[in-house]
């Protein structure tokens, strides 16, 4: 056809044009290059209206879809240079805010938002073309992840980083710098791609994983050492004597001293590192949301309302004073946990696990199958529990394969409760034996109703659910 021979001559025409325009002329370069969106949407909306002025019905179209991308082609050479110049600038600029000669400098919060502010506007010139968008976002995602690079190089690791007595160290304000500026780029840039198709997420989801990533790793040795130092207040609860008798033992209205160590440290936790890392109220942009570090902390207090149900439960002997105390220790768990780490009635089953085990430590052992407090409860922590009511006999997994409390608590943390029921159900088995082997045919109530219960909890518990 005649229009298809004068479109081909008017697209070679153009093309070269274009081309000569991209290597003899710099100006003209430049000038196309930086304004390509505009060159774009020009050379879109004139093969638009040759499109709708030509549209004749029962004729072919004047020009065809390869006609169109013809043209479109024709101007690549300034889109290709518009990408490296996006890619340029905003690596020029992380370079210029994270130099590599430099590691013990950490950007000021304006600098990062210098960087959030460039990519923001680098989409806006973009965003009414979609194909151009995601070929821009594959240079942004280069650009995040050159700032996760820069970022991880100037994390401080070793002692200083780690240490959780006394104030907080240079190194570790440093990081926390670091972790909030990233936490910040990465929530920003996340609510820039909101209205953009899917595939906008998909393309920018490994860089923005990248920036997520080195964010956790420049505070999580320290959550670390705050979770462990936790667990070794928690574990001195073996230290004490919940097995005392007597009137004076109920009436005690203080904290067990494991327990007044732990409030201690939340609070210096909270006050001296914590409070530098949440988000304040104040703060619009990230207050209420899940920020990297509420996320930490969360799992923090999850964890120390299980790890303190799961020694609770071990405990042994435990008289009706110490039924006392121990619930004492739960209420002051749950206040400062609640106060100074995560409000706990937004923790889930730990929480639920806490509130549950408190009333079920008061019940009359003939009353523990059929209450409905057991569905809150990891069946392992029950059927522990269950142990302070039996005889000396019936030895724990613990007593019976001579483990610490440590020992036996990190063996609970790499099993499943089905791992856990198995080792319950030796020790069960051996009192049997014990008992049988002297004549004797009855058993402590305790004995069958932990084989029960360890059956059926275990039946209905997921195989992989941790206590």
């Amino acid at each position: 056809m005649l229009t298809d021979r004068v479109w081909e001559a008017l697209v070679k025409a153009f093309a070269s044009q274009m081309k000569s325009a991209f290597t003899a002329s710099s100006f003209v370069k430049e000038i196309f290059t930086v304004g390509y969106p505009k060159l774009f949407s020009l050379i879109e909306n004139l093969l638009e209206r040759i499109s709708r002025d030509t549209d004749v019905k029962g004729v072919f179209p004047a020009i065809s879809l390869e006609g169109k991308e013809e043209m479109v082609q024709a101007i690549e050479i300034f889109q290709t240079a518009f990408l490296a110049l996006c890619l340029g600038g905003l690596s020029d600029l992380v370079n210029t805010v994270f130099p590599v000669s430099s590691r013990g400098s950490v950007p000021t919060k304006e600098q990062i938002s210098r960087i959030i502010s460039r990519i923001q506007e680098e989409i806006e010139a973009v965003q009414l073309d979609g194909r151009l968008t995601l070929l821009l976002l594959r240079e942004i995602g280069k650009v995040l992840l050159l700032l996760a690079e820069r970022a991880e190089y100037q994390i401080s690791a070793g002692h200083e980083a780690r240490q959780i007595v006394g104030l907080a160290t240079p190194a570790q304000v440093k990081n926390f710098a670091l972790c909030q500026h990233l936490q910040e780029v990465h929530t920003r840039i996340s609510s820039m791609i909101v209205g953009l198709p899917a595939i906008a997420a998909d393309v920018l989801s490994p860089s923005l994983g990248a920036i997520y990533g080195v964010a956790r790793e420049s505070v999580t040795p320290l959550f670390k050492a705050m979770v462990d130092r936790l667990e070794s207040c928690i574990l001195q609860i073996h230290e004490q004597n919940f097995g005392v008798l007597g009137m004076d033992a109920a009436m005690d209205n203080n904290a067990s001293p494991y327990m007044e160590e732990l409030q201690k440290c939340i609070l210096h936790f909270r006050t001296e590192f914590l409070s530098r890392l949440l988000p304040s109220s104040a703060n619009p942009t990230t207050a209420g949301a899940e920020t990297i570090c509420t996320q930490l902390v969360r799992s923090m207090a999850s964890r120390v309302l299980t790890f303190f149900i799961r020694h609770a439960s071990l405990v042994r002997p435990l008289s009706e004073s110490g039924k006392l105390r121990m619930a004492r220790d739960m209420a002051e768990l749950e206040l400062a946990v609640g106060q100074n780490l995560f409000p706990v009635e937004q923790l889930g089953p730990p929480y639920r696990a806490l509130r549950a085990f408190r009333p079920l430590i008061f019940l009359e052992t003939s009353q523990l199958e059929a209450s409905p407090l057991l569905q809150d409860l990891p069946p392992s922590v029950i059927l522990h529990h269950l142990y302070s009511r039996g005889p000396d006999e019936l030895q724990s997994p613990l007593q019976r394969n001579k483990l610490t409390p440590l020992q036996y608590s990190l063996w609970l943390d790499s099993q499943g409760e089905d791992q856990i029921w198995k080792g319950i159900k030796a020790t069960l088995d051996d009192y049997a034996v014990k008992v049988r082997s002297r004549g004797d045919k009855e058993f402590s109530p305790v004995y069958p109703l932990m084989l029960r219960l360890g059956s059926s909890l275990t039946e209905n518990a997921p195989v992989s659910q941790k206590p």
